[in-house]
């Protein structure tokens, strides 16, 4: 299968190196070459445009920052004609597109109807865990989209990570379900952020803290997690603060969306909000929780 991976950041480089090593054809697109140049040397077709890295694909992958970057990469920025430029102009008819980045809904279903418009497939697929999951091919993918396209990505969603839960045909529904999801891992640094400092105060090391916290939730998210917030490691970032609070800020619109008060949601984007007015916007996310 002929793949077009567009997005080679922390995230989006050791993923296309996982179809690589999975034997896929692999094209890539990043709008700073220096990623593709490095995996041109390890066997993928560097691209020097998106229509070029699309034509001919029958898949595409993105992997990307926000909502503007997606609108870009498809075509449907506000100085684009999508018939010209981007993934719509490049991908064939029958083609799919799996979207893997956080983004809003709005954006999600903009998206999915272009794709619609094009004849092309659209799954959103956006996934849990850092960049040393990707690596290794651990992260957790939901995933949501047409019978038709997700038969065709599922065993590329596979070969990245270790499991694949799929929540539909509706991708909107996958991105909805990953937002919830982070706001439950921001929600859990706030968490732990404030009990560590309380123990601290109290004479108790934040690492003894920590042991007690792994041996009642037996979690590695905890673990992890907790180990860079005792430690105050927060660089280098494996999820940037900056991208956090755009998160966060994407929790609060969906609310927003459907009317549900989402209190600790709105804490929490303003801790985000804080730590990036402090210059914290580069280091890694926990780091809001030390504030």
């Amino acid at each position: 299968m002929r793949i077009t991976f567009v997005g080679l950041g922390r995230m989006g480089k050791p993923m296309a190196v996982r179809l690589l090593q999975a034997g896929y054809e692999v094209t890539v697109y990043n709008r700073n070459p220096a990623p593709a140049d490095e995996l041109a040397r390890q066997g993928a077709r560097k691209a020097i445009t998106l229509a070029q890295a699309a034509a001919g694909a029958e898949l595409a992958i993105s992997m990307l920052a926000d909502d503007a970057a997606a609108r870009e990469v498809l075509g449907l920025h506000a100085n684009a004609k999508a018939d010209r430029c981007g993934l719509l102009a490049g991908l064939r008819e029958g083609g799919v597109h799996i979207s893997m980045s956080t983004l809003g809904l709005d954006c999600i279903r903009e998206m999915a109807q272009a794709h619609a418009r094009h004849r092309q497939g659209f799954i959103a697929a956006p996934v849990f865990g850092r960049p040393e999951a990707a690596a290794a091919g651990k992260l957790w993918v939901l995933a949501a989209g047409a019978a038709r396209d997700l038969e065709i990505g599922r065993p590329v969603l596979r070969a990245l990570g270790q499991g694949v839960l799929e929540v539909g045909d509706d991708p909107a529904a996958a991105m909805a379900v990953k937002i919830a999801g982070n706001f439950t891992l921001a929600a859990m640094l706030e968490t732990l952020g404030e009990a560590m400092a309380l123990v601290k105060k109290a004479g108790i090391a934040p690492a003894l803290f920590l042991d007690m916290i792994q041996r009642i939730y037996q979690s590695p998210v905890y673990q992890n997690y907790g180990t860079l917030i005792a430690e105050q490691r927060f660089e280098p970032a494996g999820f940037v603060l900056r991208l956090g609070l755009k998160d966060a800020s994407l929790t609060c619109q969906t609310a927003d969306q459907f009317g549900q008060m989402m209190p600790l949601a709105r804490l929490v984007r303003d801790r985000l909000q804080s730590a990036v007015e402090r210059g914290w916007g580069e280091k890694d996310w926990s780091a809001f929780s030390s504030q």
